[in-house]
């Protein structure tokens, strides 16, 4: 069954039951103060909920208690279907832009939206849109792949709310002595005290008592003027130059980092009563991996892990993916010699043993590079090997790139389009220079798209294990279904592309442990089938993020 809802007003939300063959089976209009009350009710029916956005409808749910089992986030499935190269013939793709190609509402607005003083514009019928959504994707090429790709993003639109409202358990105390043993004590108003011993050591080694290490500008003059011969103030440039001033300017550039990014302005704005908060953005980047709207999400540093620190009597159950985008490209391309070499924990390792490269480092840049297009260094000098190792992976990532430079749109394997890259004719009539630059832009398209089916490909792994996780840790513990959801059973806390943190009672974590690698297999399995690809994960179980191996 599906439930489209919408809100014509603010204190109305209207909604329409559907049959799983999409027909009509009833209306209700119910006020806005009592919706979420009205949603607790038909969730027992586990309907598929259809709504514009989950980032404006999912929040003040959970904030009432009402977890949702299953979405389908319309905004997010229109930008799908508009790009996907299997459905590029359907109504839908030729149709003009309209608002539900809007972008999702701000995260920040999301809570209120329902209940805002300014009274909205009328929504578009959402059931219009789904059989819009449907007729585009049963028209398709490819219509279980673009089915299973729109279901994908929905439950990751689900489970972004949720890591905003349970929050990653955070110490403040421990952040702030972290803080003051990093970068010395708190000056309101000014540098910590280690920062500032930095830039007066930096003043002296280049003769300039008004130079600001932070203006990079003022800061590549004073250095220009000091007989550096650099065109930029990055590490990578001063690391190979022999002047005073460059161990103190690279240590201050690393504490200013800190200290800006998850110094103690961020620690006062972005935590609260024990719990980080950030912004997730479900398919912000192009290739449908996540990005961060505010906080840091996404980043966060090895210095301040220290204060992810479980509840007393919860665990951390933190997992990674070993080699992810490696083990993809293997499954994608069908080389089963890089599938025998991922059967090992370590890939990378697993490509030495099998006589491909001579060390694991051999191995990993030239497997990056391959991925990348990397064609200088370590990567460049270990391609002719990975190529020869492994000849259908690298045709598939080849094949893309020549697709990209030729301007054409790539796919990842579940079908989401590549955005459209510049056509490549050949024309007299341009100077040598020009074509050149020609050259140079389709060469880095190249690199682009072949990097765009593999990342977009392992973003959709991590969309598939993050749903299996979400539906097993919602067998653990927790009775009442109707009890609060993140207060009793293991709940997912963090997300970074191959990495997972639940929060689980500390009963609870060796078979929350299981759970996530149970659906490791699971997502293997639900994208390639049978494919001789493993997707092994290391899982850690601490009461620190610090400690996690």
């Amino acid at each position: 069954m599906f439930l489209a809802v919408s809100s014509p007003s603010r204190e109305i939300v209207d909604a329409v039951a559907l049959g799983s063959d999409g027909t009509e089976r009833g209306r209700q209009r119910i006020p806005a103060a009592g919706f979420a009350q009205w949603a607790a009710s038909r969730e027992r029916e586990h309907p598929r909920w259809l709504w514009d956005d989950t980032q404006r409808w999912y929040p003040a749910l959970l904030a009432a208690g009402v977890r949702i089992e299953r979405c389908v986030d319309l905004r997010l499935s229109r930008a799908i279907l508009r790009s996907a190269p299997a459905a590029r013939g359907s109504e839908l793709a030729a149709a003009p832009r309209d608002r539900w190609d809007a972008r999702s509402v701000a995260v920040d607005e999301a809570p209120d939206a329902l209940f805002s003083l300014v009274e909205p514009e009328p929504d578009d019928d959402p059931f219009e849109e789904f059989a819009r959504q449907r007729a585009a994707i049963a028209a398709s090429s490819e219509p279980g792949r673009l089915g299973l790709l729109t279901a994908a993003d929905s439950v990751g639109a689900l489970v972004a709310a949720e890591l905003r409202f349970a929050g990653l358990p955070w110490d403040a105390e421990r952040h702030d002595r972290i803080l003051t043993e990093l970068l010395g004590a708190r000056v309101p108003g000014g540098r910590p005290a280690r920062m500032e011993a930095l830039v007066a050591q930096i003043r002296s080694a280049l003769d300039d008592p008004e130079v600001n290490p932070d203006s990079a500008p003022t800061l590549l003059k004073s250095l220009q003027r000091a007989g550096l011969r650099v065109g930029s103030t990055s590490r990578w440039e001063l690391a190979g130059i022999d002047h005073p001033v460059v161990a103190p300017l690279t240590a201050y550039k690393k504490l200013a980092r800190l200290y800006t990014a998850n110094g103690w302005a961020w620690l006062d704005e972005w935590v609260r009563d024990g719990r980080f908060r950030g912004v997730y953005v479900p398919a912000g980047v192009v290739t449908g991996r996540w990005a961060s709207l505010g906080g840091g999400a996404l980043q966060l540093p090895k210095q301040v892990r220290g204060a992810v620190v479980a509840d007393p009597g919860w665990k951390l159950v933190v997992a990674d993916a070993a080699q992810l985008e490696p083990r993809v490209l293997a499954a994608m391309s069908g080389d089963a010699a890089m599938a025998r070499a991922g059967r090992a924990h370590d890939l990378y390792q697993g490509m030495v043993d099998a006589g491909a490269v001579g060390t694991r480092s051999q191995a990993k840049y030239g497997m990056l590079g391959a991925i990348y297009g990397g064609t200088t260094g370590e990567s460049g000098r270990m391609r002719p090997r990975i190529e020869k190792a492994f000849p259908r992976a690298m045709a598939f990532v080849e094949d893309a790139a020549r697709a990209g430079e030729r301007g054409e749109i790539v796919r990842t394997w579940l079908g989401r389009g590549s955005p459209p890259g510049a056509a490549s004719g050949w024309d007299e009539t341009r100077s040598d220079a020009e074509r050149d630059r020609s050259r140079s832009g389709q060469r880095a398209w190249g690199r682009f798209t072949r990097n765009f089916i593999v990342q977009g490909t392992a973003a959709e792994w991590a969309l598939c294990w993050m749903g299996s996780v979400r539906r097993l840790l919602w067998t653990l513990g927790g009775g009442d279904e109707a009890a609060a959801p993140f207060t009793a059973r293991p709940h997912l806390v963090f997300f970074l592309h191959d990495e997972l943190i639940v929060h689980a009672p500390e009963e609870l974590a060796e078979a929350t442990a299981d759970a996530l690698r149970e659906a490791a297999v699971e997502a293997g399995r639900i994208l390639f089938g049978t494919a001789p690809v493993e997707f092994p994960l290391s899982v850690a179980i601490v009461d620190s993020y610090a400690d996690a191996k």
